[in-house]
């Protein structure tokens, strides 16, 4: 049994419902989910807490997606910090880092395992 066998996926949104570099925030399992399209050589998706944790609100699927050097970041629309998409990662205070989940898409649904 792998990993995956043992997740518990759950259905997000279309695809299509998720502007190129652009973030959805969803509610899965009781957690505020940030859910970002980024584009480059093809669509990748990401999934991290949406709960900025310096404020406490649930604004980081509505930051600016970009880049810091090699890393795929989310700029938080209220203290400004860089979230690592892959990781979630906060790269100006580490010790306010979120949890980032895996995602992928099936029959065009986005599906994330939290």
């Amino acid at each position: 049994m792998n990993a995956d066998d043992i997740r518990s996926w759950s259905p997000v949104c279309s695809i299509d419902d998720i502007l190129p570099d652009t973030g959805v925030c969803a509610l899965v399992k009781q957690r505020h989910v940030a859910v970002f399209r980024v584009q480059g050589s093809g669509d990748r998706l990401f999934a991290i807490d949406n709960i900025d944790p310096k404020a406490g609100a649930s604004v980081l699927s509505r930051g600016l997606v970009g880049s810091v050097g090699d890393r795929v970041v989310v700029a938080s629309p209220l203290y400004k910090h860089h979230f690592d998409l892959r990781s979630g990662e906060c790269l100006e205070l580490p010790e306010h880092s979120v949890a980032a989940y895996p995602v992928r898409v099936e029959n065009n649904t986005v599906l994330v395992a939290v």
